[in-house]
């Protein structure tokens, strides 16, 4: 890794905490209640080491095989590991005692292999809900109509505990900040332009968070909103967001090639 490379880490890391801050301001809020999670799809194990120095603590993995293929030379003393991708169920037991946190439980199965693998370690695995608040048939997470069932289900594990919510917002309508209620968001949502403003959905979750809060169902604590990446994360800070998952923000576009992996990505 060049020096020039390293400055850019660097000067990208302060630029995004300063972002942070300032965000944390408008909505009134401490800047040190917001992680930072540094998304690391397809960078190498040298560069998250060099965030690491830089004061990263936490990364998020995409992908199992990419994890497995970087853990050995990822720095574990100075990163926690989560898991920020799609998780199937047969891939739980290779990462159960390599991260700290699961951020895209979105099923009964995938919650009872998660608990599972859990008990066979001796440990409880935090871990968030996904959420699919578009309806999205691109994307997984658990439906607005499903996640009180799926939620019940998980209060009844031993070894697996819900600490909050994670979602990636679609594009969607635009709309005034003046629209500071859920409701004069959906009364005016037909009648506005579509561009990547995803303040609508950061409202949308935000509530969703709340009302499950509001439910106080047992092994069920919303400590955690993940939500806002690279191109949104001030706007997710603004509108509730605990956690922030940027990458490209700090590194660029990707280099590291995944084993097995096209050119092309596919």
């Amino acid at each position: 890794m060049t020096d020039l490379e390293k400055n850019a880490i660097r000067e990208n890391i302060e630029k995004i905490r300063k972002n942070v801050a300032e965000a944390a301001a408008k909505s009134g809020r401490n800047p040190g209640d917001i992680r930072i999670v540094l998304a690391t799809k397809t960078q190498p194990p040298e560069k998250i080491n060099y965030a690491a120095e830089c004061g990263i603590t936490e990364i998020g993995e995409n992908r199992v095989q990419e994890l497995l293929d970087k853990y050995e030379k990822l720095d574990r003393e100075k990163l926690k590991i989560h898991f920020i991708g799609t998780l199937q169920t047969n891939k739980v037991k290779y990462i159960i005692d390599k991260v700290t946190l699961i951020h895209s439980v979105n099923s009964i199965k995938l919650a009872e292999e998660i608990d599972r693998q859990a008990k066979k370690h001796g440990i409880v695995m935090d871990v968030l809900i996904e959420i699919n608040a578009a309806g999205e048939e691109s994307k997984t997470g658990v439906s607005e109509d499903g996640i009180f069932e799926l939620l019940e289900y998980i209060s009844g594990l031993k070894n697996i505990k819900v600490r909050g919510l994670m979602a990636i917002p679609p594009l969607v309508p635009y709309f005034s900040e003046k629209a500071n209620s859920l409701d004069e968001c959906d009364k005016n949502v037909n009648k506005l332009q579509i561009n990547s403003d995803s303040r609508y959905y950061f409202k949308k979750i935000m509530q969703i968070f709340l009302d499950i809060s509001a439910k106080k169902i047992d092994n069920i604590n919303m400590e955690i909103l993940s939500l806002g990446m690279s191109g949104d994360y001030a706007e997710a800070i603004e509108e509730g967001s605990t956690l922030i998952r940027p990458g490209r923000a700090v590194f660029g576009e990707r280099e590291y090639k995944i084993k097995g992996e096209s050119d092309t990505g596919k």
